[in-house]
């Protein structure tokens, strides 16, 4: 399962910062507007210690996690839904990812030019979010007049993209995000084609720094204010120190634990964001363990059990029988699966079981 997030915002808030430390991957980071201009594309293993586990129960050979695409996407900017700084290129970018990561600047730090000449997150966010609004507000109102046109000749397919047009247009209108219209999963399928910005999953990163003032810290009203705000839109985010996180990124792991504390940095801030972007996708992993490999599969909260078998073969959805399973934490206490099965712990599940996130998995197929 191919699943990629886009880490968006203003010019010079650490986008590229992060997106290093991410991926350990050097990408181009500078101090001024546009320093990326091609989107960067990095693998980035979900770090789980089950599968460290696991793996270490069944002595594997080789292991491989969960994984999510981060995509870094070059700094919007007002105006961008209108063509300006490189505007569209960038939101067609954004347009090709599943979520969104948008980071926004914390620290003041006078070194570090913001656009708008101060630093105030809330207002960031409202600079970029109304650009995502107004990119889907021409795309949903062209398709809206083209549809309404189209579906006089009563096709279904056109009559339900109509129907969940006219709710999200008069939203997008409002200045609100589409994913606040009251959409259901037919009206979401019926407009699953235009890629709007504003139905896609949004992860706010607020980006700090180790030596500066930072909002959070300060607790002032600019801090008030962003919490309200997270509140009132009931909006996921996570805090992490690009530039901390960067520096950690070269040092080895054995030492990264006594640099954080001499930092101050106590909790991993990638961590936290790749784990969060994986809830933001609403994704789950089960598990495939034995002596050449132990594995994390990626589905999506409530699939089954044919379609998690899907994730290893597509032969396993159309020719599936049965799928024996036991949770994570019982395999690795009972130490080995062929202990479970003496035991009477595997259980087998049939094609209406719904994976749970931390099952180990064996598929019987015909």
């Amino acid at each position: 399962m191919s699943l990629s997030i886009g880490i968006v915002g203003l010019p010079n808030v650490g986008k590229s910062t992060l997106f290093s430390a991410l991926t350990k991957k050097q990408v181009l980071i500078a101090n001024y507007p546009f320093a990326t201009i091609d989107p960067s594309v990095g693998v980035v293993a979900v770090p789980d210690t089950r599968l460290d586990a696991l793996s270490k129960m069944s002595n594997t050979q080789k292991i491989v996690p969960a994984i999510v695409e981060f995509v870094d996407i070059a700094g919007l900017v007002k105006g961008a839904s209108e063509g300006e700084g490189l505007g569209n290129q960038f939101l067609q970018n954004i347009r090709e990812c599943d979520a969104i990561a948008e980071v926004v600047r914390l620290f003041d730090d006078e070194d570090v030019h913001h656009v708008s000449g101060t630093v105030d997150p809330l207002h960031d966010i409202e600079i970029i979010d109304m650009e995502l609004i107004l990119a889907d507000l021409e795309s949903a109102e062209k398709r809206l007049d083209r549809v309404e046109r189209d579906a006089k000749g009563g096709d279904k397919a056109l009559l339900a993209e109509r129907d969940a047009l006219l709710k999200i247009v008069p939203m997008l209108k409002d200045g609100k995000p589409a994913r606040r219209a009251a959409l259901d999963d037919k009206d979401l399928e019926a407009v699953r084609g235009l890629h709007l910005l504003t139905l896609k999953p949004l992860l706010y990163v607020l980006n700090r720094k180790a030596g500066t003032v930072n909002i959070d810290a300060e607790n002032g009203e600019r801090w008030r204010e962003l919490q309200s705000f997270f509140e009132r839109t009931n909006s996921q985010h996570v805090i992490v120190d690009a530039g901390v996180e960067h520096e950690l990124s070269e040092v080895h792991d054995d030492e990264r634990m006594d640099f954080r504390r001499e930092l101050g940095v106590a909790d991993d801030g990638i961590e936290t964001l790749i784990k969060g972007g994986y809830r933001l996708l609403n994704l789950i992993s089960f598990f495939t363990t034995g002596e050449k490999e132990t594995r994390a599969w990626t589905i999506h909260r409530g699939d089954t059990a044919p379609v998690a078998g899907a994730a290893i073969h597509t032969d396993f959805k159309d020719k599936f029988i049965r799928a024996e399973v036991i949770a994570w934490d019982t395999l690795l206490e009972i130490g080995s699966w062929s202990g479970a099965r003496e035991k009477g712990q595997i259980r087998a599940e049939g094609k209406e079981y719904v994976v749970q996130d931390g099952d180990v998995m064996e598929f019987r197929h015909s």
